[in-house]
């Protein structure tokens, strides 16, 4: 029998009421809400009526629909934030809703950018990056094989922190709009974040992937240009096919990150060169030159280079090696060097199906080392 848009408006604000905003997108915003039938808090997310949103939102329902029935017989799934209602259309204009479950109420964390923050330039504690890791790659494993679902955006602001322990607890209130403060301060006395948590405080917080926003199927890419811009594969970036390794090529530049405290590759654009450009110069000068049958291996390729090896616009580049990064910029010791970048440099494989898998990352010595 047909929708009245304006009383399924007037039942979800009566149903739902909004307590603050836990996030905001380009195409969402994301707002903690509670649940006054099911006395429940949940987390809504409101797409901004524009064309082909519904759309997109429709995919996204689709996606973690079958994540959710996919985690009912895999407990590797417990690595993905999931979906409690049904999607459904509300307003005059049809605004669009997910609601999505959340884990408890005070379980919903910052997202790992928040963490990040108060570390500042010395990255996280490398017993809780290698843990972190640990659990989104079980998260991307589940999502690759089971789900057959390419995540697109795997970055420290859709990794959601949560704690079973009441640790995190007394983080909450003044975490919950991290999005909107760049410095994130505990209620009460003491510092910020980082200095009051202990290691063992840390040790205590899982994570867990968010956002399915720009994810899509292994079958059915849904857009050439995905993920966010220090995160973007190298095939993304060339306008190549993409698959489940561009998500490993987003975790490698995670765990630099996480580990040092600085983005992997940070591209700006200059007076006679674009971001792209940048960037891909930033990789040619960490990871090596891009063989011929890459670089050249799509229509447009003339778009960054003049002949095999050559960049177009960028002429003088310094390549400077991941070693020499970590042990000169950041002071690491040889013995901690060594078997990071060897666990680091097959997620940045320039060949996607020679890149790493999620599973063989998993195995790596260095994780649980």
């Amino acid at each position: 029998g047909g929708h009245h848009p304006t009383r399924e408006g007037e039942v979800f604000n009566t149903r739902y009421q909004a307590l603050c905003k836990l996030g905001c997108g380009a195409f969402a915003t994301v707002w903690l809400c509670q649940d006054m039938r099911r006395k429940k808090h949940v987390a809504v997310k409101v797409l901004k009526s524009r064309e082909g949103f519904a759309e997109a939102a429709q995919d996204e329902v689709a996606l973690l629909r079958c994540v959710s029935s996919m985690k009912k017989k895999d407990r590797a799934g417990e690595n993905i934030v999931c979906l409690l209602d049904d999607f459904r259309m509300i307003g005059e204009n049809g605004f669009h809703i997910l609601l999505l479950r959340l884990l408890q109420l005070w379980v919903l964390g910052p997202s790992l950018r928040c963490l990040m923050g108060n570390y500042a330039a010395q990255g996280l504690p490398l017993p809780f990056v290698k843990k972190s890791l640990q659990q989104v790659l079980a998260g991307l494993h589940f999502l690759h094989q089971r789900c057959r679902i390419i995540h697109a955006d795997i970055k420290p602001e859709n990794v959601l922190l949560y704690g079973r322990d009441k640790s995190l607890q007394r983080l909450l209130p003044d975490t919950l709009d991290c999005g909107q403060r760049t410095d994130l301060r505990l209620q009460g006395p003491g510092g910020d974040l980082g200095s009051r948590l202990e290691e063992s405080d840390l040790m205590s917080i899982e994570v867990k992937i968010a956002d399915l926003g720009s994810a899509c199927w292994t079958y059915k890419p849904f857009s050439k240009e995905i993920q966010t811009q220090p995160y973007r594969a190298l095939e993304v970036l060339l306008g190549l096919d993409y698959g489940t390794p561009a998500d490993i090529w987003s975790t490698g530049c995670l765990a630099f990150e996480m580990a040092t405290g600085e983005c992997l590759f940070d591209p700006q654009p200059g007076k006679y060169f674009s971001r792209d450009d940048d960037h891909v110069a930033r990789i040619i000068e960490l990871l090596g030159r891009i063989p011929p049958q890459i670089a050249f291996s799509w229509n447009k390729s003339t778009k960054f280079f003049s002949r095999p090896g050559a960049l177009l616009r960028i002429s003088r580049l310094s390549p400077r090696s991941l070693h020499s990064i970590l042990a000169d910029r950041h002071s690491w010791t040889k013995r901690e060097v060594t078997p990071f970048t060897s666990f680091l440099l097959p997620a940045l494989q320039y060949a996607p199906e020679r890149r790493a898998t999620a599973a063989q990352c998993l195995q790596h010595a260095w994780l649980s080392a």
